[in-house]
């Protein structure tokens, strides 16, 4: 194994900056450590998940969060060496065929959810959520650096297949999903 770190605190960055694996320093502002904070948090929303998912008829999900963890905790290091991409075509169509299993079993959506029914179902909508903040921040800095197209995309799929994975777990816990229902319009 390589090396630990020893020493938590440094004092390097106590002017605001932090660095990159590759050296370069840079403000912890930049929207490069943003989008690496987006997917750390993410990271974290995804552990919780899975955290909430003992209910034995929920284990064939955990065989597809496990490896997201450890493919969101690459792109985290390719945010921390630029030019350096770990994320691929591979990686996106997995997601792909994932959502595609699960979706098969779900009724079509005939209105829109709300996150809510239980603690699962509820961790998967704000994982999503968190998704979907994270890829926009990670749009943000290919606004102005040069990013891996293929972890964007990789952003956009899984924000899908945690969506689709909080209707599945709804049908596998049957649990009723929350439909939102509208304020009425106003009569004249």
């Amino acid at each position: 194994m390589g090396y630990r770190l020893s020493k938590l605190y440094t004092r390097t960055g106590d002017k605001g900056d932090t660095g990159l694996a590759s050296g370069e320093r840079i403000a912890k502002n930049h929207p490069r450590v943003a989008a690496m904070g987006e997917v750390d948090e993410l990271n974290c929303h995804v552990g919780l998940m899975i955290t909430e998912l003992t209910d034995c008829r929920l284990h064939s999900l955990l065989t597809m969060l496990t490896p997201i963890q450890h493919r969101l905790f690459d792109l985290g290091g390719e945010l921390a060496v630029p030019g350096y991409d770990i994320i691929d075509a591979t990686d996106v169509t997995l997601l792909e065929q994932q959502i595609d299993q699960l979706n098969e079993h779900l009724q079509p959506l005939k209105n829109f959810i709300l996150p809510g029914g239980s603690r699962a179902i509820a961790q998967a909508h704000l994982a999503r959520s968190v998704c979907r903040r994270a890829e926009r921040q990670y749009l943000s800095l290919a606004q102005q650096d040069d990013v891996n197209q293929q972890a964007l995309i990789y952003l956009n799929r899984l924000s899908d297949l945690l969506f689709v994975m909080a209707r599945t777990i709804a049908r596998l816990e049957e649990t009723p999903e929350v439909l939102w229902a509208p304020k009425p319009k106003p009569s004249a």
